[in-house]
């Protein structure tokens, strides 16, 4: 692996710019970020989403709902947005685990925290400290915000889902009550959304998008 500063940085660097180079390094190693596919599709041309562009919108999802987070006004909306722009970072090195493997959720979070360590750790000391935080706040699911996070990062892809005609869904099998039982924590950061996802995945049923439960 590359220094911090690059395979080329003079060693006589000022702090400013040592810290400028490890920051540097750290955006160039993130771009990798592109290259990590998702089980979803996008609504148009139905390929993959990657990591970057789920990233992407779900920055979009925070600022256009956060008025309807169950904290109100009271979020702090950018601490939401460094949350939810930080916590695929690690899938860098762990990889995308969708959402219905139960066997690679297993040791998700332990994979994740290794990769949080070395990708983060490129970063200079204090920032290092605030984006494992942040990583930290999200996975714990504690604050306003880090439930609201939660919400919308589990919301967009069954939104997608929804708009693709099931696509993820159906090729893993999945059925209603998966979906719903994964996904009903998005009401404890916006019981909004959660009526308004509850609506959707039942239209999705009704459209033979998705299966519904299996019989007893």
């Amino acid at each position: 692996m590359s220094s911090p500063v690059g395979p080329s940085a003079p060693s006589n660097l000022s702090a400013a710019a040592a810290r400028l180079a490890r920051q540097i390094e750290f955006i160039v190693e993130v771009d990798k970020l592109k290259d990590i596919f998702r089980q979803t599709v996008t609504t148009q041309t139905r390929r993959a989403e990657n990591d970057a562009e789920h990233s992407w919108h779900l920055c979009l999802c925070v600022i256009v709902l956060a008025e309807h987070a169950n904290c109100g006004a009271a979020l702090d909306v950018l601490r939401v947005l460094k949350m939810v722009i930080v916590h695929d970072l690690v899938e860098i090195d762990a990889g995308d685990t969708f959402a219905y493997d139960t066997a690679g959720m297993a040791h998700q979070h332990e994979r994740e925290a290794i990769a949080a360590e070395r990708i983060f750790g490129l970063l200079p000391p204090d920032q290092a400290r605030e984006f494992r935080g942040l990583w930290d706040e999200f996975e714990a699911r504690e604050t306003p915000e880090a439930k609201f996070a939660a919400a919308v990062d589990r919301f967009q892809p069954m939104l997608l889902n929804c708009r693709t005609q099931g696509a993820a869904w159906n090729r893993h099998g999945i059925t209603q009550d998966r979906v719903i039982a994964r996904n009903q924590h998005i009401a404890a950061g916006c019981s909004e959304l959660w009526t308004y996802a509850e609506r959707m995945v039942q239209a999705a049923v009704d459209a033979g998008h998705l299966q519904p439960k299996p019989a007893a």
